[in-house]
């Protein structure tokens, strides 16, 4: 027969923890209930016992928290227990931890995925900007339908009624917003935290709802000044002396972006080889390169003529890059309804108007490559041969003439 252990007492167990000496020592009466010491000051009750052919340790609580009778009673129970229902409490305790956890990501809302979201977003994201935008599309039209509902209570309905109001009036906003949430349900499926399919995607059951995006959405272009016109627009523009309008001049000769007219330093251009250079960071497109731009006689003119009192070329008062406002009001300033981004269009009118305007045809790759385009595989290729600069050179040249004198 196996030795019976002593019995001990309140005092006794007391007596052994306050003697700090690490070790698992049994308390008698139950068989296996023991206290595990570990110096300085933690103590706990253990059972060992056998459950199906597996000996196991089972702890029963902290000491004195749990007394010396409750550790014997629980234990004396639990072996009860074990012996007459085959009861496995170690694996009992895993599946209500799982369950547990389970349950507790089932009480996150869609508001806190979406600011998860928006947070591993922001680490990809180049500019501050990107981040207020997406996290207003979520606060403007998804937090005020679904932001407080339970993931799990979200279904296509839901998403339904999240993008009715907009879905007609805002059709590429709309479009947007319900691409974010798929992004977010992928995000709450891969965690386990939503199992059912995700209600967001467009095949998912929202194309047999809504009706599609391409057949109801109205393009708004960007507004374009004509061809025509460019010269007399031109002749007002250099007129002014304010620094948006400066920008503007520089855009419309580069035919580049507000973005990269607006953030342009000084570092970035080469006076000698009469080339603007800008880093792929700063260009639009998921797969952005370095952009090369020609700098014409007029656009080299502009740039000598302006002080070297910051690190960018066109400063704000704060040492710091104008906003897209800034330049999109000159041309209403001076009297025409157009936009910044729509002169890119007018440089690519007037290339593809050859005859009419009488200078040589040009290539549409060539212009393609001007407006840093990157689709047609000719385009790839030209940009393997240095982005056909000397060829461009015309080109631009051409431009900037027509812009200050109309020939």
């Amino acid at each position: 027969m196996p030795k019976k252990a002593k019995e001990l007492t309140d005092k006794a167990v007391s007596a052994l923890v306050s003697a700090k000496r690490a070790g698992v020592f049994s308390v008698g009466r139950v068989a296996g209930l023991s206290i595990q010491i570990r110096p300085p000051e933690s103590a706990s009750w253990i059972l060992r016992t056998v459950i199906k052919d597996k000996r196991k340790w089972i702890g029963l609580g902290g000491y004195p928290e749990v007394s010396l009778k409750t550790a014997r009673i629980e234990a004396d129970e639990l072996k009860r227990k074990i012996k007459r229902e085959g009861f496995d409490p170690v694996e009992h305790r895993k599946q209500s931890r799982s369950i547990a956890k389970e349950e507790q990501l089932k009480l996150f809302t869609f508001k806190q995925l979406a600011n998860e979201y928006v947070e591993k977003r922001s680490q990809e994201f180049k500019t501050q900007q990107q981040v207020r935008k997406l996290n207003n599309i979520f606060a403007n039209y998804a937090y005020p339908i679904i932001g407080n509902l339970l993931i799990n209570d979200i279904n296509l309905n839901t998403i339904k009624s999240m993008l009715d109001p907009i879905w007609s009036t805002k059709t590429e906003t709309a479009n947007r917003l319900r691409i974010y949430v798929v992004h977010v349900f992928d995000m709450a499926i891969a965690r386990g935290i939503y199992s059912e399919l995700n209600p967001a995607r467009w095949d998912g059951g929202l194309k047999t709802l809504l009706p599609a995006p391409r057949k109801i959405s109205k393009t708004n272009h960007y507004k374009t000044l004509d061809v025509e016109l460019m010269p007399e627009f031109w002749a007002k523009l250099i007129k002014q002396e304010w620094q948006g309008a400066k920008v503007l001049q520089l855009g419309i000769l580069t035919a580049a972006r507000s973005s990269e007219m607006r953030g342009a330093l000084w570092t970035e251009v080469d006076f000698k080889n009469k080339v603007w250079h800008i880093p792929s960071e700063r260009m639009k497109g998921q797969n952005p390169k370095d952009h090369n731009v020609p700098l014409s006689n007029e656009a080299i003119s502009l740039l000598e003529s302006m002080p070297k009192i910051s690190k960018y070329i066109f400063p704000n008062t704060k040492d710091g890059v104008l906003t897209d406002a800034t330049i999109s009001k000159v041309p209403k300033r001076i009297g025409y309804d157009v936009t910044a981004h729509g002169f890119r269009t007018t440089f690519k009118d007037w290339a593809r108007q050859y005859v009419k305007f009488s200078h040589n045809p040009y290539d549409d790759d060539l212009t393609e490559l001007a407006l840093s385009h990157v689709s047609s595989d000719s385009t790839r290729s030209a940009y393997a041969r240095n982005e056909l600069l000397d060829e461009r050179r015309p080109l631009m040249e051409e431009w900037a003439n027509f812009c200050s004198k109309g020939e």
